[in-house]
């Protein structure tokens, strides 16, 4: 029997992802929406996050993939009504509150999934795999695309909270802390503000251990989404945001992009332990970035 859950925020990430996800897989039942703007098409819709939780004590289980600002609250009236949640990445606008929820779920006794979907990538596990008892020389991300195909007219990702270009750069790292036999730490980072922004367009980061990284949201054309890991037995080659993995340029693992499935089994297989994930190490990062960046002023961004 499937479990009946709700979707908030039906916007880009949840037509294009969440929606085709759960339609397919015979473990939910969309039950649910809760946005202000959208609907979809055989499924209640309410425009309120209490009102559903009041009218529908049926749907023990919400998903969550609104922007990050308001997200505190609708998570906290979910779990306060006893209801699992699911979190889109990054799992909220900063660590504590997401601690806070984590803590809230534990007293509620139900489950918190923080999700982080690059992981899922087809690549992801056997890099992972092949790095597990080697040494890392260094490592290198590239991570450069365009900010107006993927967020258009979204002005929230330059507000407080929206994390600027690590919302696409939060993929990369929650990749690299996946897939590092051994963890590494910020030690400097170069960010770079649009005039007219209140966040970085664009990063360099130094970590310890050899591994650096580049975000960009001003490529156009082809986008670029690789990871490099060096090692005495060979370079391991992350493309396609983690989809396609290659040793020294030689295919080993790969697929077509098919990560939110693997995202709704895993918040299932939660719900069937009774247990919570969440893994913030990506956001520590990105923490560590605004710490101990220097900020640099560039041209202005607009849509």
């Amino acid at each position: 029997m499937s479990e009946k859950i709700a979707l908030v925020g039906i916007g880009k990430i949840a037509v294009d992802q969440h929606i085709p996800a759960i339609t397919a897989s015979n473990e939910w039942t969309l039950a649910a929406t809760v946005s202000r703007s959208a609907t979809v098409e055989g499924v209640e819709g309410f425009a309120d996050i209490n009102a559903m939780l009041a009218a529908r004590p049926d749907i023990n289980v919400v998903s969550l993939c609104l922007p990050p600002q308001p997200r505190f609250a609708y998570a906290e009236a979910c779990l306060q009504a006893g209801r699992h949640v699911m979190l889109e990445k990054p799992p909220g606008q900063t660590i504590a509150e997401v601690q806070a929820l984590e803590a809230l779920a534990t007293s509620k006794g139900v489950t918190l999934y923080a999700t982080w979907h690059s992981r899922a990538a087809k690549g992801v596990a056997a890099a992972k795999a092949w790095l597990s008892d080697k040494a890392v020389q260094r490592a290198h991300i590239t991570w450069r695309e365009d900010v107006r195909k993927w967020h258009p007219d979204q002005d929230w990702v330059f507000e407080p909270g929206g994390m600027g270009v690590f919302d696409p750069g939060i993929n990369a790292l929650s990749i690299l802390t996946e897939i590092l036999p051994q963890p590494v730490h910020l030690v400097g980072a170069e960010l770079s503000f649009p005039a007219n922004r209140d966040t970085p367009i664009a990063a360099d980061l130094r970590f310890s251990g050899g591994v650096t990284a580049e975000f960009d949201w001003r490529q156009q054309g082809p986008q670029s989404w690789n990871i490099d890991v060096a090692t005495v037995a060979g370079t391991v080659q992350l493309r396609d945001g983690g989809n396609r993995m290659m040793i020294d340029g030689n295919p080993v693992a790969g697929g077509d992009l098919d990560e939110y499935p693997t995202l709704y089994a895993q918040m299932a297989r939660c719900l069937r332990a009774g247990v919570s994930d969440v893994d913030l190490s990506p956001m520590v990062h990105v923490a560590d970035a605004f710490s101990l960046g220097k900020r640099q002023e560039v041209e202005p961004f607009h849509f």
